[in-house]
């Protein structure tokens, strides 16, 4: 039998981070350990603030699968037991450390890969504010390689703040994320604006649930899904309305299903994009994992916490790196 315990932290940003319709302060994430008595795994979870995924119900999901837990599933058959969501999340990511623990193994060889793991290019994301200051934190990203935006649905602003960017940064590979604050009228300016600014990706420009938009829609620039595309099961439904897949382990429920819709995406000759919520480098770790395979790699998360975990990821030119030592090993 397994002993399960939980923790919960709140997680104090050093900024206010400004996205369409929000600013956050604070990340409040739960952390699962599942302890056998001779070895232990971690994971760490946020939820998904637009589907009420709060503290509140990752505690309540996580004691109603209590005794199932306990009893040791496999991987798979988690995602039988919990709905997905930050819960899942961090008892996925128990459960993949505690395998790896107990078999010697390193969680990047359970999940497939060929070779370790290696420092990826990741952006770093720009809260929404006026143009100058996001210009200014733009270039505080002295090594960035790729920044990504984010928009609130104010179109002339928004691309404002596009261009104030790229003439601070010329140099690097900037995409946007509208967060759901665009209505469809205003796709065909609002591509035609970013585009002169080298603008390679567009994320989540409209509502989740009218996707059916973007049937038959053209764009010049890529866009992908975030918010509409929750879990395996919504993968289908991207082709022919995204070009990429944005998966994020707290909305589809840990790195085990991840790893599904990752395959399931190139299957339908989707892009993988790897994102996450603010979570400190414990929640980080097994996005890395993922983000081995994806084209797009968005894992900035602890780059915002006023204080980090110890050990932590790396962020160096612009490359992101997470060793055994922060989870996984």
């Amino acid at each position: 039998m397994l002993r399960l315990s939980t923790e919960t932290a709140t997680l104090r940003l050093a900024q206010p981070f400004r996205i369409s319709g929000y600013v956050f302060e604070t990340a409040e994430v739960l952390v699962v350990t599942l302890d056998d008595g001779t070895h232990r795994g971690r994971g760490e979870g946020a939820g998904a603030y637009y589907l009420g995924d709060d503290l509140a119900k990752m505690l309540a999901d996580v004691e109603t699968a209590r005794t199932a837990v306990e009893a040791g599933p496999t991987r798979e058959q988690l995602r039988a037991l919990m709905p997905a969501g930050g819960a899942r999340n961090a008892v996925d990511a128990a459960l993949w450390e505690l395998e790896a623990r107990r078999s010697g193994t390193p969680v990047w060889r359970l999940a497939g890969l060929s070779e370790p793991p290696r420092p990826i290019v990741t952006t770093f994301t720009v809260s929404a504010d006026t143009p100058d200051a996001m210009a200014a934190v733009a270039r505080g990203y002295a090594r960035a390689r790729s920044i990504k935006v984010k928009l609130t649905g104010e179109l002339a602003l928004d691309l404002a703040r596009v261009a104030a960017i790229r003439e601070a940064r010329p140099d690097v590979w900037l995409g946007v994320d509208g967060n759901q604050g665009f209505a469809r009228k205003e796709l065909d300016a609002l591509v035609e604006g970013l585009l002169p600014h080298r603008v390679s990706l567009l994320e989540q420009p409209l509502a989740r649930g009218a996707e059916a938009a973007l049937d038959g829609y053209r764009s010049a620039i890529a866009i992908a899904g975030d918010e509409s595309l929750l879990t395996l099961d919504d993968v289908a439904g991207a082709v022919g309305r995204f070009d990429v897949v944005n998966i994020k382990l707290d909305k589809c429920g840990g790195l085990t299903e991840g790893l599904l819709m990752a395959a399931e995406a190139r299957r339908r000759g989707l892009g993988v994009m790897v994102g996450t919520m603010i979570g400190t480098s414990l929640a980080t770790a097994p996005g890395f994992v993922l983000g081995q395979l994806a084209d797009l790699v968005d894992l900035d998360g602890p780059t915002f916490l006023a204080e980090d975990r110890a050990p932590g990821v790396r962020y160096d030119d612009g490359l992101l790196y997470a060793g055994a030592e922060v989870w996984g090993g």
